[in-house]
């Protein structure tokens, strides 16, 4: 699905950022923990971004299943409208539906997944990546918008104190007219936010497995 090397280089980055402003990175703004760059892409319009953080009481073994729990994230992310793993033939994914504010069509992503644990630089490395693909099974819905170009890569290790050190890489094409204040919002504040509301989800897993096993 993923090339050794794809994850190789988002662990890398994870330790050693590459953001040469001759590529035009550039600083966008730190709040609660986490830093964003971004750069612009001459072709869409848009940024892509980079994204370093700590969730300083949860481990990384527990943020990566948290990141990684469909089921789980149905229920603390409250931007979620459907979330599920989809299957065709030998190819797995996933499909995610994002409400967006009212008057705005919801978006929809259709992607490839995959985890792996790496070890490097005496650090152990969950990496998580993620890129749009195909599925018939998934086909679009009116009224819903398609992200047909979005990739995600994450890459998560321990702080060394009890909690995780985190990266990002993200970009995707929303489509359609939307506010500049909504980008800015989903920029600034939507990530630091979403960190957050995953800290505290983290914090909560063991209770949910618990409930789960028991129902």
């Amino acid at each position: 699905m993923f090339t050794d090397l794809e994850f190789d280089k988002v662990c890398r980055e994870l330790e050693h950022p590459y953001l040469p402003e001759s590529e035009g990175w550039e600083f966008f703004v730190e709040s609660h923990d986490v830093t964003i760059y971004r750069q612009y892409n001459k072709v869409s319009g848009l940024y892509q971004y980079k994204i370093f953080g700590e969730l300083k009481d949860v481990n990384p073994d527990v943020c990566a299943q948290v990141y990684m729990d469909t089921e789980y994230r149905k229920i603390w992310d409250t931007y979620v409208n459907d979330l599920r793993e989809i299957e065709e033939g030998i190819n797995k994914g996933i499909y995610w539906q994002i409400n967006f504010p009212f008057m705005m069509s919801n978006r929809d992503y259709v992607y490839m997944r995959e985890l792996r644990e790496v070890d490097m630089d005496s650090k152990h490395i969950y990496c998580v990546l993620a890129k749009s693909a195909n599925f018939n099974c998934c086909p679009e819905i009116p009224g819903v918008i398609r992200v047909d170009d979005y990739f995600q890569s994450s890459a998560l290790t321990s702080n060394g104190a009890g909690g995780t050190k985190a990266f990002m890489h993200y970009y995707d094409n929303p489509k359609g007219m939307i506010p500049t204040w909504l980008i800015n919002w989903g920029a600034k504040t939507g990530v630091p936010q979403f960190l957050t509301q995953m800290q505290s989800a983290c914090r909560g897993y063991p209770d949910y497995l618990r409930t789960k096993q028991q129902s």
